[in-house]
């Protein structure tokens, strides 16, 4: 065995690389110009055996050499141009075999007018570039990741594909973006993933998808590849009348529901209904009532299972206590049909410190404040948003618009607008910080409200936005061209507890 004999690279770099510090993976992996030859690099510590089989020449398979015991091979192909096609030939310690392309003869593949986008916070179908999609480049079918951590020192993609192992498939880094793409050839629906991601001290953090579709919940909390574009609705004709629906004239009559504990299955254990029970059992009841609206407090997933669920780790994925997330979009499909509409809570105010989910995401205070007196909920124990950041306000509102575009959610009930909208909302002096005028109003949360009801209008006629906001806030329901937040209705809390008292 040769040790670090990896042609015109420094002998600490592949070390580094070992050791799960390097921060360029393309720089060190897949093919690279060596003279007139071209040299492809491999770093699969499950393999044995690992040959590079040319398109054109199938027959004549190149072994690739061990170069390091930890799993670094080498081959040369003589004479061959940079992108000349090739599979890797891999034969595992176990004896099983496989047969991929390279993930590493790719170029970059997000563009940059995605990027712009992004960091503009305007990229209005940011759910459908960032996460995990099933993709097919070339003749290969696999997955594309992507993920937005501009301070980690590396991002891998980890699953049971790669045994966990975050040394074996790192990313890209797109420059001046902070966004770490890869695809990988070979993957398919199900897959369970998480990315690891080493920050600056080099502390390692393993983090479910900010995007991922569908997300494991309870202890087990990686996320899974999943397609959305399989799902077949049959409510063109409730969508297309919403469109044109005068809501704030309408008769409404919303019934509210945690689907965890409206009914349960006591001769089987007590256990909770699925989506699609839901659709059979709840649907009728709420015809039968007379209601116009089913709201779902929080289906986005959350770890705590005695929770109502307005601690969200996942905001891209329904719960998967109920089922995958197509049973989810039957159980809506069936309601539109049947002429009853569904409202979801939504919870953007804050979010929990789980270390699996957005919290400290690449080492750093990233999606939110780093300041406490900013960034703390002190009552809730969990973190809040930081509006002020574009990118934050892009994947709050991108998830808005995720819930209106892939699961046709007819209204959007904003959970704790009070707690956005003041700088000292349950805080005593000291303990928060004024806004640049010296005020208490959280003029980034301000902002970020009005061009959220802007937008999501905007895209989806016939929509609602609902403020559940507990103080005297002026303008929560006008428009945001006369000074307003833009909300379609405010949440009348009093009433609903005057009631709640009356009836019992």
């Amino acid at each position: 065995m040769k040790a670090f004999d990896i042609a015109g690279l420094p002998r600490d770099e592949v070390s580094r690389f070992v050791r799960g510090t390097h921060s360029d993976p393309f720089r060190l992996l897949g093919p690279h110009r060596v003279g007139d030859d071209l040299e492809v690099r491999i770093f699969r510590p499950d393999a044995r055996v690992i040959d590079i089989v040319l398109d054109r020449e199938p027959e004549k398979p190149i072994a690739a050499e061990r170069i390091h015991q930890d799993g670094f091979f080498c081959a040369t192909i003589a004479g061959a141009p940079r992108d000349v096609p090739y599979h890797l030939q891999i034969i595992s310690w176990d004896g099983s075999q496989q047969r991929t392309r390279d993930p590493y003869q790719y170029g970059p593949i997000m563009g940059e007018v995605d990027l712009h986008l992004f960091a503009e916070g305007q990229h209005w179908k940011i759910y459908e570039k960032f996460g995990a999609h099933l993709r097919t480049i070339g003749d290969a079918a696999g997955v594309y990741f992507a993920v937005w951590a501009p301070n980690a020192q590396r991002v891998s993609v980890v699953g049971d594909f790669n045994n966990w192992d975050g040394r074996v498939n790192p990313m890209r880094k797109l420059i001046g973006s902070g966004v770490w793409e890869l695809f990988l050839p070979g993957l398919k629906q199900g897959v369970h993933y998480k990315f690891e991601i080493r920050g600056q001290t080099g502390a390692l953090l393993l983090k479910s998808d900010p995007f991922a579709f569908f997300n494991q919940h309870g202890k087990s909390t990686a996320s899974l590849v999943y397609d959305l574009e399989r799902y077949t609705w049959n409510d063109s004709a409730w969508m297309e009348s919403r469109r044109t629906r005068d809501w704030p004239r309408s008769a409404i009559s919303i019934y509210e529901v945690h689907l965890g504990s409206w009914r349960r299955k006591t001769e089987e254990g007590n256990r909770q209904l699925s989506y699609l029970e839901l659709a059979e059992e709840l649907l009728p009841y709420a015809l039968e009532m007379g209601y116009t609206h089913i709201e779902l407090l929080p289906v986005a997933e959350h770890p705590f299972e005695g929770s109502w669920g307005y601690q969200v780790t996942n905001y891209y994925a329904p719960t998967s206590r109920f089922g995958p997330p197509d049973d989810l979009r039957h159980f809506i499909d069936k309601c539109h049909q049947a002429g009853i509409g569904v409202i979801m809570d939504w919870v953007p105010a804050h979010f929990p410190k789980d270390a699996h989910a957005l919290a400290e995401f690449d080492g750093t205070d990233l999606y939110e404040h780093m300041d406490p007196r900013q960034g703390e909920h002190q009552d809730w124990g969990t973190l809040i948003f930081n509006f002020g950041r574009s990118e934050v306000r892009n994947f709050l509102i991108g998830n808005a618009l995720f819930w209106f575009d892939k699961y046709h959610i007819d209204g959007l009930r904003v959970d704790a607008v009070a707690s956005m909208l003041y700088l000292d909302y349950s805080r005593k002096p000291g303990q928060w910080i004024p806004n640049v005028h010296g005020g208490r109003e959280n003029l980034d949360a301000i902002y970020f409200l009005k061009r959220f009801n802007e937008v999501c209008y905007e895209r989806f006629p016939g929509i609602m936005t609902i403020a559940e906001e507990s103080t005297d806030w002026p303008g929560v329901s006008r428009p945001t061209y006369l000074g307003g937040l833009g909300f379609g209705f405010k949440w009348n809390m009093g009433w609903m507890h005057d009631f709640l008292q009356y009836m019992s």
